[in-house]
């Protein structure tokens, strides 16, 4: 029978999240460009009212040329009333003075013109933001007096901080796509990554469910065959593949719930899943195990779930050889860490497949739902906190999946 793969959860095709992805980027891109756009022109613009700011700015201190001249007709002296008047209805900056720097007129506070080197300054500083005006005699034509002007306050605004704001502002939205992209994956991965684990304990828990009842009336059977006059050694090995039955229940009836570990002998779990196996494997195939001549070695576990992880990786070195070759399970330790090895001599897995073959539905086999290696995976990483992995393959020459359980504080190194 040919069981069908299954998705653990819906999602998009490959096709349709290509097509998402592709709106949302273009989506994205018109929203930066045409962010970039109107910053550009605003930024133009801009630039426009503040060339023409300046020039009338210029034509109004222009204007003050013209006062002076046709306020001293005559050589009578200036109006200074009505300068000092002007000057305060000015809104440029404004300094006139003659070529010793004797101030005739300005609407700059009394602090810098009552100090001669501020003064200076503010004249040189006016002179490089703007080219003086002279004022010259009408008779003489000689200059009696130059005005030095500044930029006004909202000038400097547009020109500067209004200007730089525009340019970064596309950057700036970019950014905030680029974040708000990012927080979406990461909602929405762990939205599927919750129902997952929904889809998960439910399936675990009704099979558990599903199997209890036939797994209590296989019971009721096995005792009635010890009373009746039948091979005993075979009711014997059904005894031992019913509790068996029976520990693959209680595997199932823990997925979900919290996971209780404990300072285990490694060597005997592992020792007994390989002795079970032993009976049950083809002829032609060679069983090896280490761990029956080693000294114990604890590490904290769950001891059904972790044989649970050892049953899995044998079963698919098992399917890997196809009735003939060696599976070698090897026990060890190395520093803070022991591990636990299964290698096969079978058909081997290419190297772009090595963390492929953990994901939930992946298979090769005809037969099968491609969720053991899945769910040893979650066991050890989520449960135990180790990891599990393939440390060598290759085609043709076998496999090898490690997994490794970093020892907690209580256990016992050696005992």
């Amino acid at each position: 029978m040919k069981f069908p793969r299954i998705n653990i959860v819906p999602v998009l095709s490959a096709r349709r999240r290509t097509i998402v992805i592709a709106i949302g980027l273009a989506l994205a891109a018109f929203s930066v460009c045409y962010t970039w756009k109107v910053s550009v022109d605003m930024k133009h613009e801009d630039e426009n009212a503040v060339e023409q700011l300046r020039r009338d700015e210029r034509n109004a201190v222009e204007m003050w040329e013209d006062i002076l001249r046709s306020t001293n007709i005559g050589g009578f002296g200036y109006n200074y009333d009505l300068l000092d008047k002007l000057a305060e209805h000015t809104n440029v900056p404004l300094i006139i003075a003659d070529e010793r720097l004797n101030v005739l007129v300005t609407n700059l506070p009394d602090d810098i013109t009552s100090d001669r080197e501020r003064l200076r300054q503010e004249i040189m500083s006016m002179s490089r933001a703007n080219k003086p005006i002279s004022v010259s005699h009408r008779v003489t034509q000689q200059t009696i007096y130059t005005i030095y002007y500044g930029t006004t306050d909202y000038s400097k605004l547009i020109s500067s901080a209004h200007s730089e704001a525009l340019v970064f502002f596309p950057y700036v939205q970019l950014v905030i796509i680029l974040i708000f992209a990012i927080f979406a994956y990461i909602a929405f991965s762990s939205t599927k990554q919750n129902e997952q684990n929904r889809v998960w304990v439910g399936l675990a828990k009704e099979t558990a469910h599903q199997l209890g009842t036939p797994t209590s009336s296989l019971l009721g059977w096995l005792e009635y065959l010890r009373t009746q006059p039948v091979d005993q050694m075979a009711v014997d090995e059904m005894s031992k593949d019913l509790a068996h039955l029976m520990k693959i229940v209680d595997r199932f009836s823990k997925i979900g719930s919290e996971t209780q570990l404990s300072p285990v002998n490694i060597n005997e779990v592992v020792g007994d899943t390989v002795m079970y196996f032993r009976r049950r494997i083809p002829r032609n195939v060679t069983l090896n195990y280490n761990g029956l001549a080693m000294a114990p070695i604890r590490v904290s576990m769950n001891a059904a779930l972790f044989e649970w992880v050892v049953e899995n990786l044998m079963k698919n070195s098992l399917d890997a050889l196809q009735g003939q070759g060696t599976i070698d399970v090897v026990v060890g330790e190395s520093g803070n860490t022991v591990f636990v090895e299964v290698s096969d001599t079978g058909k081997g897995i290419a190297k772009g497949n090595w963390t492929r073959i953990f994901e939930p539905g992946y298979t090769t086999k005809t037969r099968g739902w491609g969720l053991g290696l899945s769910l040893s995976r979650r066991i050890i990483e989520e449960y135990h906190r180790g990891k599990i992995g393939v440390v060598r393959s290759e085609i043709g020459k076998g496999t090898t999946i490690r997994v490794t359980l970093k020892r907690r504080e209580g256990d016992d190194v050696n005992e």
